[in-house]
């Protein structure tokens, strides 16, 4: 009798045609005797759809083929269920991706995906929701939203909605954050609640991350002018400088004096002005290059 593995498609992010993803993973699982399932999501019931194919094909694995929004469905459809989830990156930015040094071929991923050992990665809950990557208030969050407009995807569309976003460019907000820290009270344009390093486009915004280790940081970024933002684009984050702060913590609350643009993993949630933050520690197994589960 063949195991089952189970593939989760988003046929619609970063507006790339999944078909050829599609057909190596057909073929990848035939040449391996595997049985596998095939899911299209939809936005409609997704998580509980995923769980009923979990209970029917009890899956070792799950193969996911999308982005973070994807991926982070993916897991909280996993909840307390042991399943290693592995990655064949098909988003906009794929930041996750970036952050567990994926290839670039699908044949490489594919081996990563069905063979490769994991590293048990923590998750962020915000005001209960789930983060397992990148979040955060302000500027890139504005951009976000501006992205989700606009007809343009992929990188490109991202450097255009950067450049839109900072020639709008709002005035800063003051933020009040607590925590087991001493309570920090500043002018801030951006806050990146991270459980990683990179965002998708490879820019390094929290360069001492690691995703298992039961911590998330803040990274907040007080300034944001040209040169500062041009240290952060060509990776040389200036965090000894008076401009960035990073603290690591387990849980955290933020206030702001204004509602400020708020997005998770790559996707828009509106504006806020009281984040609550907590870290769940060993949320997802992931398929990772390294058989060490080391991340470099």
């Amino acid at each position: 009798m063949k195991n089952n593995i189970l593939m989760v498609v988003n046929p619609v992010s970063g507006d790339i045609d999944k078909s050829e993803l599609v057909e190596a993973t057909t073929i990848f699982a035939e040449k391996e005797n595997l049985n596998l399932v095939i899911y299209n999501t939809s936005g409609v019931s997704d998580i509980v759809n995923i769980k009923v194919l979990y209970k029917t094909y009890k899956p070792k694995r799950i193969i996911v083929a999308g982005g973070d929004g994807t991926i982070k469905m993916v897991a909280e459809a996993m909840e307390k269920n042991d399943v290693i989830i592995g990655i064949l990156p098909a988003g906009s930015a794929n930041g996750l991706a970036v952050d567990l040094n994926l290839p670039s071929t699908i044949e490489e991923n594919l081996e990563i995906a069905f063979h490769n050992d994991y590293m048990e990665i923590d998750m962020i809950s915000i005001n209960g929701k789930k983060s397992i990557h990148l979040s955060d208030l302000g500027l890139n969050a504005e951009m976000i939203k501006n992205y989700e407009k606009s007809t343009i995807r992929g990188k490109w569309g991202y450097v255009l909605q950067t450049v839109s976003t900072l020639i709008d460019l709002e005035d800063p907000f003051t933020a009040t954050i607590t925590g087991d820290f001493s309570t920090i009270e500043c002018l801030a344009r951006m806050i990146v609640i991270a459980n990683s390093k990179k965002y998708g486009t490879g820019v390094s915004i929290n360069p001492n991350g690691v995703m298992n280790d039961g911590k998330f940081e803040l990274v907040i970024l007080k300034n944001l002018d040209l040169v500062v933002l041009g240290k952060i684009i060509t990776g040389n984050m200036p965090i000894d400088s008076e401009d960035i702060e990073i603290i690591s913590t387990d849980n955290a609350t933020i206030t702001t004096n204004v509602p400020v643009s708020f997005q998770i993993d790559g996707e828009y949630f509106g504006k806020e002005t009281k984040l609550n933050i907590e870290i769940l520690p060993k949320q997802m197994k992931v398929a990772i290059p390294n058989p060490n589960n080391e991340i470099i």
